[in-house]
């Protein structure tokens, strides 16, 4: 039983990468496209899995240069906002 314990964890960390990668905004994603990342995931499962939650996975960072620009993230930074408190 002890001998299939790796095959088990490495199933499992390819299944949550996949959903991971399945769930991550496109615009993210760091180094690569999701599809790339999906399939070296599903092809390479423990080296993929590796991979994307150290080179791929979205960060505070890429998420914060995904954000639109457009719209103000709180309402204090928004000067419509402000001007009808006045």
């Amino acid at each position: 039983m002890v001998r299939f314990l790796p095959i088990v964890v490495i199933v499992l960390l390819m299944i949550y990468c996949v959903i991971e990668v399945a769930q991550s905004r496109p615009d993210e994603v760091r180094r690569a496209p999701r599809w790339l990342w999906a399939a070296a995931v599903i092809g390479l499962p423990l080296i993929g899995s590796v991979a994307w939650l150290f080179l791929g996975r979205p960060n505070a960072r890429s998420i914060a240069d995904a954000v639109d620009e457009r719209f103000p993230i709180a309402p204090d930074d928004d000067p419509d906002f402000l001007k009808r408190l006045r």
